[in-house]
């Protein structure tokens, strides 16, 4: 009988104190995946509750079989190996791979950010219309990450009424109040500018009814608060272009500073390379042309992450070939 805890194994991974009395084959499998398992535990300090869960075995299921007392054996054996073959496969991919950089200083954040502190600090109502992919919805959250008084909220389809937006941004706003009159004065004295410089950032705003927009002007007019709204190119056709659609001269008139950029810049391209830490010159050649199909920069992190899977896969380091495939898997074109 093991009189003591074996020094570094985590709680419950001791050795098992007998074996069980079944053939040798099936004893051997036994044997060989309960020392994988405790090897496994120990290197990642993972105690038997978490073992269970990644595996999908109940807690009691798997410590009668570590002590080798569930029948039948050979079964839950084989079940185990299974799990351990496919977290160890997956723990070599996820040392080699690298997490896209969520947020990176491009000439085009720099831009979007220099946009919203203007509708804050005058307070204005500002316009940002970018391509897919150029890392509008990132520099907002780093925006609100970094600001007082900066809220960010995203709309959707299903929010593209007035009551439906109020309603997320009550929620954003950690404003409780569910009487649709009173909601939009409980939002309004949030925002309320009241000594303090206060934002809303509203990204999707495509998804908007011309009401619901109209509801956000109001916000500025009443409370003095910044309203940035944030979108495709369907939001500059309705409210940024020179010359306003019929119906839309209050928002117009409202709109201070626009910024609308349908590509990235050469500059936004470089930065996100150098992100990824890319120094290989034919990825960095590559890079350049994908960051320049649609989805931007978008598709540069993508094609870096699944380029990542497959080198893992091949246990080497990334190279161009790796990110050509990745490309190409995604729906890229063939690189010639």
């Amino acid at each position: 009988m093991k009189a003591a805890q074996e020094v570094g194994v985590p709680k419950g991974w001791t050795e098992p104190d007998n074996e069980p009395d079944v053939g040798e084959e099936e004893l051997t499998g036994w044997r060989i995946a309960t020392k994988r398992l405790r090897d496994i535990a120990t290197r990642q300090s993972l105690s038997m509750a978490q073992v269970s869960r990644l595996s999908d075995i109940p807690a009691p299921t798997l410590s009668l079989w570590y002590d080798g007392s569930y029948r039948p054996l050979g079964k839950q054996t084989l079940r185990l190996v299974k799990w351990l073959d496919a977290y160890e496969e997956s723990q070599k991919v996820e040392l080699q791979l690298r997490k896209a950089p969520t947020f990176l200083p491009t000439p085009t954040s720099q831009e979007i950010e220099k946009t919203l502190f203007i509708a804050q600090m005058l307070p204005d109502l500002v316009l940002i219309t970018l391509g897919p992919g150029m890392g509008k919805t990132e520099t907002a959250r780093h925006y609100e990450r970094t600001r007082p008084s900066a809220y960010l909220v995203t709309m959707r389809p299903t929010t593209s009424s007035t009551n439906a937006m109020l309603s997320e941004i009550a929620e954003s706003l950690d404003i409780p109040e569910r009487n649709t009159v009173r909601r939009d004065r409980a939002i309004g004295a949030k925002l309320k500018r009241n000594g303090r410089q206060t934002l809303l950032m509203v990204d999707e705003a495509q998804n908007l009814t011309d009401s619901a927009v109209d509801q956000l002007r109001h916000f500025l007019d009443q409370y003095e608060c910044g309203i940035a709204l944030l979108g495709n190119n369907e939001l500059y056709t309705r409210f940024g272009k020179g010359e306003p659609r019929e119906g839309y001269g209050q928002i117009h008139r409202r709109t201070g500073k626009r910024l609308v950029r349908m590509k990235p810049l050469d500059g936004d391209i470089e930065t996100l390379i150098n992100g990824w830490g890319v120094k290989d010159d034919d990825i960095r050649k590559l890079l350049r042309v994908i960051g320049r199909k649609h989805g931007a920069l978008g598709q540069i992190s993508k094609t870096m992450q699944l380029a990542g899977v497959l080198a893992a896969l091949d246990s080497k380091p990334v190279d161009a070939s790796h990110v050509k495939a990745a490309w190409e898997n995604r729906g890229g074109e063939e690189h010639r």
